[in-house]
């Protein structure tokens, strides 16, 4: 017996870094709910076949490459996908990325320190994406009255960890930028909430058995003892997606196994 309050049939999405990883297991998760889901990455590397995966389950889709960074790519597509699909009911903004050094080079040390402009990279990939997600695709959803953003973030927003200061501070960032414009588009009926993952090795970047070997070093960190599976943090995205969250907005759900508590 299905519950009808999860279902997305007849919604439109938008998956910002969808083409792979976490931002393509809620792309799919999504797609297998009932909505049709546009996908975008920065190169055409991945983009193209995953549009052809959510076809493949009887929805539409669209395969678009954008600097999800720059404020014009940014607002062409949205003309794009507006003009494609009719209306987005679903904005996914799933950008991230990281860089390993510290913030100057430590005594005894081996890393360099980090530059300016891998700082400012760093930052703008896990915070200004969303910033711009949410200024190109906020005026359609407003207007409409309706609709539902989410946020991808990480569980490095809440736990600290050595060598990830860019990281850690743009996706801490993220969660009191949710909250503001949570705040801000209330009254208009669009909710803006985030996800944080923990560990999700990406399959199309790791072997079998690498992800096995990371499953099993993930016994002695992570409180449920796994990595986690893609279908995991989608259905996260699906309970956001739906009218099941209505009455929530504002929210980081940290979906990392225990990670973020450990």
């Amino acid at each position: 017996m299905s519950i009808s309050e999860f279902s997305l049939e007849g919604k439109n999405a938008i998956v910002i870094a969808g083409s792979r990883g976490i931002g393509k297991g809620i792309a799919m998760a999504l797609a297998d709910a009932g909505a049709d889901v546009a996908v975008t990455g920065f190169t055409n590397k991945y983009v193209e076949g995953t549009a052809k995966e959510i076809e493949a389950m009887g929805r539409k889709s669209a395969a678009l490459t954008v600097d999800a960074t720059h404020g014009e790519d940014m607002e062409y597509l949205a003309k794009q996908v507006i003009a494609e699909f009719g209306s987005i009911d679903i904005v996914v903004n799933a950008a991230g990325d990281s860089i390993r050094k510290p913030v100057i080079a430590l005594p005894g040390g081996e890393l360099e320190g980090m530059t300016s402009q891998e700082w400012h990279d760093i930052v703008n990939i896990n915070l200004t994406e969303a910033f711009e997600g949410c200024r190109v695709f906020g005026p359609h959803m407003v207007k409409r009255g309706s609709g539902t953003v989410i946020n991808v973030s990480s569980f490095a927003a809440k736990r600290a960890s050595a060598n990830l200061s860019a990281y850690g501070a743009g996706k801490a960032a993220l969660t009191r930028f949710t909250e503001t414009v949570a705040l801000e588009w209330a009254p208009f009926g669009v909710r803006v909430n985030t996800i944080a993952p923990g560990g999700f090795p990406d399959p199309e970047r790791v072997t079998e058995e690498q992800f096995k070997e990371r499953d099993e070093a993930s016994k002695a960190r992570v409180p449920l003892g796994r990595v986690g599976r893609m279908r995991d943090v989608g259905l996260m995205g699906v309970y956001l997606a739906s009218e099941a969250s209505s009455y929530v907005t504002g929210q980081t759900f940290y979906v990392d196994g225990g990670m973020s508590i450990a």
